[in-house]
């Protein structure tokens, strides 16, 4: 008896000093060790899923039940998945690995509260490349009143390689980030998370994820709310047509042959080295990294068995058969500056490379702007292509003179009009909440100059100058005063949307476009935000 009551005491012991060390937490796995960074814990690296190597490449992610016999060492940075990288700036652009499904959690030191809601982040970067440890948390920890997650997510042709049937199904990336939020709903209490305050966002890529997991009916078991910062499922770089030409010319150029069947496909690109697949993405590229989204999402056979689009996501919208939690999207007055910013950059004879638009533009405006596969024929290809330079630069010339006119058009073409768009239909099929605002606050420094490789012409409130403030970044740095005080309302206007549904910036309250005949839209400026009601988005 004396053995018995002695051995429970030490059990009792050990569970105490488990509970008392924040750095130790304990899942259905075993226990994992986090680190102490001052003013967060961090808990980095931590599989959802098992490796997708060797048979389970280009399969649904399998969910990682391992048991741990030691404490598992949760200190390293999650590593990026395999990639073909547009900012690095070498010819060789390849990083990451494929061993890379985890989930990263930060957890503020606060004494005042003994749980946090949660901010779920999936990470942009055109479904090709980015990665956790590239999106800073830092000033969300400041804040000190969230858990912040991160996603990590297979990308590229490893993640989005399709053949339009059940053999090579595509979205592997999309069921990655589907099965890591399953992970969280159930284990992030372990954490001091509250699993009933959930909020999921993302921004370009990541938004567009954001939206399409809204998409499923479950989400709504997974989160409260959700939040796609410029981008959703609609723009047209999203979900597009003539994967299963990409998939079967991928094999041809690694050495798979001439292949007419998808099975063959799949077996002969299991077996060659990932980092052979991944750097054929760069033969897919006509200018630059131009198109930006070679592999991304499609829709699924009607065979596929849990597909993530069974359909496109206009017509899921229109059933109305889609996760009733409110939603919040945005786009900055000059998105397209992602895109177009590049043509700033000077080539090596000197001359800025929007001068090759003057005797390309057939030839490369369809893959700018996503309307490659869009056509029947070349003539009617060609037509759109006109039409668009006769609607935004007239009889003009592509010349950095007559620039912002061509980010213009790159702003409405892939980001703006597909918002006003998912807007549209959500208030007609949607009956929770759906929120906007657009942003109009210019970086000194962020994506658009890095890209120029120069910072003398003014671009305007380019992709990610609003990310940026939430989820901080190398490329956004310094950041202004002014910007400080925009990103405290930021993640104090997130803050309130995962407690209750609703969202105040400053002094402007959001309202509801649900039901209603006019946009509701907040546009956050410099000195002030203004709510508007609009037919067309400014």
């Amino acid at each position: 008896m004396n053995c018995i009551i002695f051995v429970t005491a030490l059990a009792c012991l050990w569970a105490s000093a488990s509970h008392a060390d924040p750095l130790i937490v304990t899942l259905p796995n075993g226990q994992l060790r986090g680190r102490d960074n001052g003013g967060y814990y961090s808990y980095e690296s931590i599989p959802y899923a098992e490796p997708p190597l060797g048979e389970l490449r280009f399969e649904a992610p399998r969910a990682y039940n391992r048991q741990w016999k030691e404490i598992f060492d949760a200190t390293e940075a999650p590593v990026l998945c395999m990639q073909w990288d547009q900012f690095i700036e070498e010819p060789d652009k390849l990083a990451g690995s494929e061993d890379c499904l985890t989930v990263s959690v930060y957890k503020p030191k606060n004494s005042s509260r003994q749980s946090f809601p949660v901010f779920v982040h999936i990470h942009g970067g055109a479904f090709m490349f980015g990665g956790a440890a590239q999106h800073g948390h830092e000033t969300l920890m400041a804040s000190g009143k969230a858990i912040v997650v991160k996603i990590s997510y297979r990308l590229g042709p490893l993640g989005f390689l399709s053949t339009g049937d059940s053999q090579l199904t595509g979205n592997f990336g999309l069921k990655d980030q589907r099965l890591a939020l399953q992970w969280i709903k159930q284990h992030i209490a372990q954490f001091g998370g509250e699993p009933e305050n959930i909020l999921v966002i993302g921004h370009s890529a990541g938004g567009a994820s954001v939206h399409i997991q809204l998409l499923q009916e479950q989400f709504k078991q997974l989160a409260k709310v959700a939040v796609s910062l410029s981008g959703n499922a609609l723009d047209p770089w999203v979900v597009q047509q003539g994967a299963a030409r990409r998939a079967f010319e991928l094999g041809r150029i690694v050495g798979c042959g001439l292949l007419n069947n998808s099975t063959q496909l799949k077996s002969c690109l299991q077996s060659i080295e990932a980092a052979k697949l991944v750097r054929a993405v760069r033969q897919f590229l006509v200018f630059d990294y131009v198109p930006f989204t070679p592999f991304g999402p499609v829709v699924e056979a009607a065979e596929v068995p849990d597909a993530i689009l069974p359909k496109h996501p206009t017509e899921i919208i229109k059933s109305g058969r889609f996760a009733q939690v409110p939603w919040l999207t945005s786009y900055t007055t000059e998105d397209g500056g992602y895109n177009a910013a590049l043509l700033l950059a000077k080539q090596s004879n000197g001359v800025e490379a929007i001068e090759e638009l003057n005797s390309r533009w057939y030839d490369l405006a369809p893959y700018f702007l996503f309307y490659r596969d869009s056509f029947k024929t070349i003539a009617e290809m060609d037509n759109h292509s006109q039409a668009l330079r006769q609607q935004y630069l007239g009889n003009r010339s592509f010349s950095v003179e007559h620039y912002l006119d061509l980010q213009r058009m790159f702003t409405d073409v892939l980001f703006k009009n597909a918002t006003q768009v998912a807007i549209d239909l959500h208030r007609q099929h949607a009956e929770s909440p759906v929120y906007a605002f657009a942003y109009e606050i210019p970086a000194d420094k962020a994506i658009g100059q890095f890209l120029a490789k120069r910072s003398d012409i003014y671009l305007g409130s380019v992709h990610g100058d609003d990310y940026f403030l939430i989820f901080d970044g190398a490329i956004r740095l310094p950041i202004r005063p002014d910007e400080k005080l925009v990103s405290e309302h930021l993640i104090q206007m997130l803050e309130q949307f995962v407690r209750s549904g609703t969202m105040t910036y400053d002094n402007c309250v959001f309202r509801d476009n649900v039901g209603q005949q006019k946009f509701q839209l907040v546009s956050i400026k410099r000195d002030q935000c203004v709510h508007l009601e609009c037919v067309e988005f400014p």
